[in-house]
């Protein structure tokens, strides 16, 4: 895998009344791999503001870290069969959330690097959704002369 990739990143949010929420995102990236991990990072904008947030994914075996900082900060960790709490800071204020995570799963190929997770999402110790995520990323220069 190349250092310049593009990110592939969508989510499904099953809200309580069973209506599906989904979100997705194609964005240019970094990549890179140390000490058995993956390293993924790229900036986003919010929109009605002008401040980046920076965003660091972080992904080995059964474990994955998403790391916000700038107008978003936040440290959130999906482990398999772990609960992990955390504080969400946005501009609107700050909430703790409970990350629930049933499974991460990876495939590793040539081209192309998936990752999906599906994660229950708790907010101020309420049960807010069930989610999964899916990631994939590729090389820019396979995509370019695609």
């Amino acid at each position: 895998m190349t250092k310049e990739v593009f990110l592939f990143l969508k989510g499904l949010q099953v809200e309580t009344d069973e209506e599906a929420q989904e979100l997705e995102t194609i964005t240019a990236a970094d990549y890179y791999r140390k000490n058995g991990s993956h390293y993924v990072l790229y900036e986003e904008m919010t929109e009605g503001f002008t401040e980046k947030t920076k965003n660091r994914i972080k992904f080995s075996d059964n474990y994955l870290e998403v790391t916000k900082k700038g107008l978003i900060n936040v440290h959130m960790i999906f482990e398999e069969n772990k609960k992990n709490i955390t504080s969400y800071m946005t501009p609107y204020g700050n909430i703790i959330i409970g990350i629930d995570t049933e499974s991460v799963l990876i495939e590793e190929s040539e081209e192309c690097i998936r990752v999906e997770v599906d994660y229950s999402l708790e907010a101020n110790y309420q049960h807010l959704t069930d989610c999964r995520m899916k990631m994939e990323i590729r090389s820019r220069e396979e995509l370019i002369e695609f």
